[in-house]
């Protein structure tokens, strides 16, 4: 079994296509979506949740880039700057997966990527700037 979190971005001319759809019924993933930006004549962007068989989530994402979609895994996308970050923990409160923690011996912030679905809210949570997501 695979379980992901990737980044799609796709060409206008797929936002009307039945993406999701075939990824369920022909290679029978499960399919989460956890941001989307979809506007027309314009290129999308999703953050989904893919999982299912090894060979049927191998299958799907080939069928996506045979599609013209980019696929990214999404850790690569959301990063926070060490050297930035002063550790306020204003980003906690805002976290709604305890993607951020706080570690109470070292009172230092820690992060973690695969619990992330790039809401974004931390990078509009923290004073200095530290958190940031590029797709």
């Amino acid at each position: 079994m695979v379980s992901k979190r990737i980044v799609l971005k796709f060409p206008h001319s797929l936002v009307d296509k039945p993406i999701a759809y075939h990824l369920v019924k022909d290679y029978d993933l499960v399919f989460n979506i956890l941001q989307a930006r979809i506007t027309p004549n314009e290129e999308g962007l999703m953050v989904v949740g893919l999982s299912g068989k090894k060979e049927n989530y191998a299958e799907g994402i080939k069928f996506l880039k045979e599609q013209g979609i980019i696929i990214q895994p999404l850790d690569q996308d959301v990063t926070r700057n060490e050297k930035r970050c002063t550790h306020c923990g204003a980003c906690i409160a805002v976290c709604p997966t305890e993607a951020l923690s706080l570690d109470r011996k070292t009172m230092k912030i820690s992060f973690d990527p695969s619990k992330c679905i790039a809401c974004e809210l931390c990078v509009r949570a923290c004073p200095p700037r530290a958190m940031r997501v590029k797709f």
